[in-house]
């Protein structure tokens, strides 16, 4: 899996966010690839980032095992295959990422 933003870390964290638990990568519901964060998508392609849908079998990427994850396993907080934690502000972002229709 490859994970796409500006200046990425090992671990997908981007220039816009990169805290500790900064390491979920969205999928895109248009492209379909993975990125740091709506903003270096919208840097890197020429289409804004286009939310994937909460049944989506992988809309989330662990920057840190590279596993993926449903949108359940994602809400618990951490990775369930390594136990990474994840930022709990990006619930704020929410609706950018996730559609629910």
């Amino acid at each position: 899996m490859v994970i796409y933003g500006v200046d990425l870390d090992s671990e997908g964290r981007c220039r816009h966010y990169h805290t500790a638990c900064d390491v979920v990568a969205l999928k895109c519901s248009k492209c379909q690839e993975y990125f740091a964060c709506y903003q270096c998508h919208d840097q890197l392609r020429d289409h804004p980032f286009e939310p994937v849908s909460v049944d989506d079998d992988a809309p989330v990427l662990c920057g840190s095992c590279l596993h993926t994850l449903t949108f359940t396993e994602y809400k618990k907080g951490f990775c369930p295959y390594c136990h990474h934690a994840f930022n709990p502000k990006c619930q704020l972002h929410e609706t950018i990422y996730f559609s629910k229709e």
